[in-house]
């Protein structure tokens, strides 16, 4: 008996894909997240002070700025642009699929937000890829074990509900073989 939240691959006659500008913002993101959280993980394995755990530390924060940019872009490319796709799934599994999305856009945007914050409050410079510097804002030094906590936790968070998402997606692709993952990958032909 078919699952009613569930549409099949047959009553999916078409592929519907988003647009371009959807799908490589969409796959930026996952890429500079998981970048991040392996730099930031894998610098807690070096000595402090050498010049590898600085330059993982450096290339963190170049890439954290560009998560930032992405996010601005993927929510202006979403008001204004992207192509809005009928939801996939219906019922229960359609509130908890927008339910992830929505967590996973106000964690990104928190963690972005954190991030500045953790790196003002140590009263450290940060710069872009040695490109141009973000201004310094003055925070009381207090607030950094805050910060810093926060910081990692909301990473965890995002990272164990992105895993969600993605096994989410291949659930459908190879178990139930309808189309939600191809609606994220770039048409052919």
């Amino acid at each position: 008996m078919p699952n009613p939240g569930v549409r099949t691959a047959a009553a999916q006659s078409t592929r519907q894909v988003y647009d371009r500008g959807t799908i490589i913002l969409h796959w930026l993101t996952a890429v500079l997240v998981v970048s991040l959280f392996a730099s930031a993980e894998t610098w807690w394995f070096l000595p402090r002070g050498t010049a590898l755990r600085e330059e993982l530390q450096t290339l963190h924060i170049s890439l954290g700025i560009s998560l930032a940019a992405t996010i601005i872009m993927r929510i202006v490319w979403r008001l204004a642009q992207g192509r809005r796709l009928p939801p996939a799934t219906t019922g229960l599994q359609a509130m908890i699929a927008k339910t992830v999305h929505i967590a996973l856009y106000i964690l990104l945007c928190l963690q972005v937000a954190l991030g500045f914050l953790f790196r003002w409050v140590q009263n450290e410079p940060f710069a872009f890829f040695g490109l141009f510097t973000i201004p310094h804002v003055a925070l009381a030094p207090g607030l950094r074990s805050t910060f810093g906590w926060l910081h990692n936790n909301v990473a965890w968070a995002i990272i164990i509900i992105a895993g969600i998402h993605a096994l989410a997606a291949l659930l459908h692709h190879y178990v139930l073989k309808d189309r939600v993952l191809t609606r994220m990958l770039p048409a052919k032909g």
